[in-house]
Parts: structure tokens; C-alpha cells; sequence
């Protein structure tokens, strides 16, 4: 493809002059020379200020589950912008909006509305601590909840090896600047492991609010816990009186009308969604049981300035109604599904071991037999062809996160054509890892 990215260079060192990184966000910087800044998206496309086209399976880490510019929501948001903006009083639309999240999602009772996936989460776990009057919490393995401090912890195991240890990994957090202090209201727990689960509720459960739990996991890959996992965990919270929060901040509203809730069977007492929920739009929702949710303005403080603003309302509104009664979530699943198959082709061809983790619609790659089934196993698995092949993929315009743990996302404008150069790009992007890999094989037997 021949690739040039010499106009996202020299923005990206005019941007470091203001920005920390380049970039308003951590995970959009990819390197000195890597790092790319977006002109346009239309479609399942976007053009980056270069005049690179990509075939875009990252959307936003989500949120573009129809695609970009989407004339139905963009005409939805443009009738909306005559209402006025933000007042700091309420419209007709968030009612609107509650109701069908209800209708879509059983254990939404009753609706609360904020501006991202992190303030959804926080509200939430707030929630939770009044109505048990606890403080405790449990977060999963690998299980990420948003840019705030209760959430930011993940598992030391760099240098940590099972077999020459009986000691568990420590509990670390994921950023400098989170408090110390935190550590003793936290408790983790591996996912797909109830006995593990029922052993800490026995020791600690008088002490634990909540349990915060992806059952598909949005920064690890797409693993998913067992059905019987997760119904497993609805049983030990009601026995232990500990409020459940499942986070579909990224699988609500896309791997079924009712989320993984739907996919499972099974109904948590709080659940946050945000991402695919507006097509792209800023907004979050926490939903609940009544009787949990009504502790909201008796006793628990939820708001914010921009909440309910009337352009993200308007979005959700006309998002939700598509997911809901067209059937764009097949026509979704049914390409993510032709992507996977069309991959499988190309690795098996030439003998490399593969599986996907996951759902079609937010599917995660690994160069395995079989996908792991914990954080654990996904650290101490190899990702070194998929890191390799991330870059040429780039090169041949298809656009999936360099880091592995991101699951690749496919939406409603995803097409034939969009398929098409994706495959294509995909076995000229495996051929060139091989021969890169086998070079650096080479040279380090020489060595």
C-alpha cells in the first residue's frame, strides 16, 4: 500500500507542543511515528489527514455501531439542536429515552442518564454502597470500568510465575496517583471460578457492596465468562445480599437488543451502558431494580451539568429505535461472523493455529487453538504475531487496535466492499508477519 503518514508527523510534533502525548486521551497515542489524526469517517471508513482510508474495526473503541455520519442520527441530532442545548432542566426526551432502554433491558427498571461509560460506573457503584450500607467491592481479572480510581487496579504479573511461587500475583494500580488507601475496600476475584467467588463472599461478604463484572470482557480481548459462571454469580450476590453490577458499557445495545443480559439470561440489580447506545454520541446510562434506583435524590447524589444534554438524547433515541426494530444487529453479526470465517481461511491455510473469543459483533483474534478463558491466561499467552501483524494490517488500510487486548467492533456500514479489502489486506498483512517473524528468527540463531 505504501502507507505515508508524513502530514500525521508533523501535527503530531506541532500537538506535543500543547497536549501531553500529542493527544487528548492516552490510548490515541501509538508512537512518535505511528500516532494518526482522522480528517473524516463515513461508513465503516475513516481518512486519516494523510489521505489514508482505512477499513475501521476499532469505531471508536465501540461506539459507532451504525457507522459514521449516519444520515438517520445526524438528521435526528441536527432537528434536536433547535431545541436549545443544555438548560440544567429536564426534556420530554429523556423520558422517551428511559422507556425504551426499559423495554430493551428488563433489569433497567429505571433509568438514570450521564455523559460516559467511567461517570456511568462510578454513579452506580455509589449507588450500590448506599442501598447496602458497605463499601467493599469486587472487580474481576482483566475487567476494566472506566478512568476513575476505585477501578484502576489490575494484576502485577510481569515476573510473576506460577511455578516457582505459590504466592497469588499483588494487586497493583493501573495508574501512579491512585490512593493507597483504596486497596482495603478492594477485592478481586478470577473470573470463571464460583468456588473462588463463594470462598471470598463466606470471608468478606458482610463487608462488600458490590460486584462489578463484563461478562464479555471490553479491554481483554472479548473473553467471555461461562453462562454457568455468571448465573452462578447472580446466586451468590442474592445469598449474600451484595448488589450486582454488570458493565455493558461496551456489549449493551450490540451483542443483543438486551445486551449480554439477553445472550445469558440472567438480570443484574445495576447495569451501565454508554458506547453503542448513541452512535458515537456522548451519553451513558445506568438502569436498576426500583427499588435500588429510587435511593437516587433520596440520599444519593447523581447530576451533572451536561446530562441529558438534548443533541445526545435525540442520538440515543433514534439509535436505540434502529437496534430495536430493525435488524441491524444481524446484519452486524452476520458480517463479523463472514470477517471471522474469511480469517480462518487465510490462518489455516498456512497451518497457524487460531481462535476467536467473544461475539461477532465485538470479537476478539488470538493466535491459539482455543481462546483463553481468563486474564491470566491471556497475560501468559503469546501475542507476539498479532502485535507484528497490527502494523501491516495499518499498512494495508485495515484498522484494528495495536493492542491486542482491544476486541475488533464491526458495524451496520461494514459491507462487501469493506469485507473484501479486509480479507485482502488481512493475507498480504499474515505473509508479512511470517517473513518478519522468521527473519527475526533467523538472526537470533545466528546470534
Amino acid at each position: 500500500m505504501g502507507r505515508q503518514l508524513t502530514q500525521s508527523n508533523a501535527h503530531f510534533r506541532k500537538a506535543l507542543t500543547k497536549l501531553p502525548l500529542g493527544v487528548a486521551s492516552n490510548f490515541r497515542y501509538w508512537g512518535e511515528d505511528k500516532t494518526i489524526y482522522v480528517r473524516k469517517g463515513r461508513g465503516g471508513r475513516i481518512t486519516d489527514i494523510d489521505g489514508n482510508t482505512y477499513v475501521d474495526y476499532r469505531l471508536g473503541y465501540g461506539p459507532a455501531i451504525l457507522g459514521y455520519a449516519d444520515q438517520r442520527i445526524d438528521d435526528a441530532v441536527r432537528a434536536s439542536l433547535e431545541i436549545g442545548g443544555v438548560f440544567a432542566l429536564s426534556t420530554e426526551a429523556e423520558y422517551r429515552v428511559a422507556e425504551r432502554i426499559s423495554r430493551m433491558v428488563p433489569a433497567a427498571e429505571l433509568v438514570r442518564f450521564s455523559n460516559s461509560g467511567t461517570e456511568a460506573v462510578m454513579a452506580a457503584l455509589r449507588l450500590a454502597r448506599a442501598y447496602t450500607k458497605r463499601s467493599g467491592y469486587v472487580l474481576l481479572e482483566g475487567g476494566y470500568h472506566g478512568l476513575f480510581d476505585a477501578a484502576l487496579w489490575t494484576l502485577g504479573m510481569d515476573g510473576w510465575d506460577p511455578t516457582k511461587t505459590d504466592a497469588e500475583p499483588a494487586v497493583i494500580p493501573y495508574s501512579q496517583g491512585v490512593p493507597e488507601v483504596l486497596r482495603q475496600l478492594l477485592h478481586v476475584a478470577p473470573m470463571n471460578d464460583a468456588n473462588h467467588l463463594e470462598d471470598l463472599f463466606k470471608r468478606k461478604g458482610h463487608e462488600i457492596a458490590a460486584m462489578l463484572m463484563e461478562p464479555i470482557q471490553g479491554n481483554c480481548c472479548g473473553i467471555t465468562a461461562d453462562v454457568e459462571y455468571v448465573r452462578a454469580v447472580r446466586e451468590l450476590c442474592d445469598r449474600y445480599g451484595v448488589v450486582l453490577i454488570i458493565d455493558e458499557v461496551k456489549s449493551g445495545f450490540r451483542v443483543a437488543r438486551g445486551g449480554i443480559q439477553e445472550v445469558m439470561g440472567v438480570k443484574a440489580d445495576l447495569c451501565t451502558f454508554a458506547k453503542a447506545m448513541a452512535n458515537g454520541y456522548p451519553i451513558s446510562a445506568i438502569g436498576g431494580r426500583e427499588e435500588i434506583m429510587r435511593l437516587y435524590g433520596n440520599g444519593v447524589a447523581h447530576g451533572g451539568t451536561y446530562t441529558g444534554h438534548c443533541v445526545s438524547l435525540a442520538a440515543a433515541e433514534k439509535t436505540l429505535e434502529i437496534i430495536e426494530e430493525t435488524p441491524a444487529l444481524e446484519t452486524i453479526a452476520a458480517y463479523g461472523k463472514k470477517m471471522q470465517e474469511g480469517m480462518s481461511r487465510v490462518l489455516k491455510a498456512r497451518g497457524i493455529a487460531h481462535s476467536f473469543a467473544g461475539h461477532p459483533s465485538m470479537g476478539g483474534l488470538f493466535f491459539a487453538s482455543k481462546p483463553p478463558a481468563t486474564y491470566r491466561d491471556w497475560k501468559s499467552s503469546d501475542y507476539t504475531f498479532y502485535d507484528a501483524m497490527a502494523q501491516h494490517l495499518h499498512d494495508e488500510g485495515v484498522l484494528c487496535e495495536p493492542d491486542s487486548r482491544e476486541p475488533w467492533f464491526v458495524c451496520e456500514a461494514h459491507d462487501d466492499g469493506c469485507l473484501k479489502d479486509t480479507l485482502k489486506g488481512f493475507e498480504i498483512a499474515v505473509d508479512r508477519t511470517i517473513a518478519e517473524l522468521a527473519k527475526k528468527d533467523g538472526k537470533a540463531a545466528v546470534s
